[in-house]
């Protein structure tokens, strides 16, 4: 239980991006499945088993960038201290 909780607060921001897109992402497959089939019920299973793989991936993708940006900012401070040094 203390992993799932560490877990939850080290990655609170992305997780609450994740589940904000995830509505959006629902809500805008709901829509678009009804007027596609016509079908509520239909409409209403695309909508939550797309978004809900989606979710999980842009979760993951989330977490490659924010390890990306950490990349950029240490190479971009290496950088300035040999561009001061030299």
């Amino acid at each position: 239980m203390a992993q799932i909780q560490t877990f939850v607060i080290s990655n609170q921001r992305t997780l609450k991006k994740t589940f904000s897109y995830y509505i959006m992402h629902m809500t805008v497959a709901a829509v678009v499945a009804f007027i596609v089939t016509g079908n509520i019920w239909m409409a209403l299973t695309l909508s939550l088993l797309e978004p809900t793989i989606q979710a999980f991936a842009f979760f993951i993708h989330e977490k490659a960038w924010a390890r990306d940006d950490v990349e950029v900012a240490s190479t971009a401070s290496t950088t300035e201290v040999s561009n001061v040094t030299a």
